[in-house]
């Protein structure tokens, strides 16, 4: 578990180093995000995947991805260092990193 946010605290501070339309802080920052995104992935998410069933079942899936940048915008909204400029950009912030998380895990 401690890997798992280790990576994903680097891959979160890389990803919004590279993207124009993702600020972030510094890293304790992303930190701060990978720990709140992983808790809201935990409690939020399965009850958004369960009401938007219908949906993700006729995307063949590819509805989870505007779940996670939902889930991106939410974080960005609690957290203080984080700015996401964007839809479009938290959607594509979500993408790069579940790459990430193809890679790693």
């Amino acid at each position: 578990m401690i890997w798992s946010l280790l990576v994903n605290s680097i891959g979160i501070f890389v990803i919004g180093y590279i993207l124009k339309g993702v600020q972030i802080k510094s890293f304790f920052t992303a930190i701060g995000v990978a720990i709140l995104l992983a808790i809201i992935n935990s409690f939020v998410k399965p009850i958004l995947v369960f009401l938007t069933l219908p949906i993700t079942i006729l995307t063949f899936g590819l509805f989870i991805l505007v779940i996670n940048a939902l889930m991106l915008m939410l974080v960005d909204e609690l957290v203080e260092g984080l700015k996401i400029k964007s839809f479009g950009w938290a959607f594509l912030f979500s993408l790069l990193l579940a790459v990430l998380n193809l890679g790693f895990f």
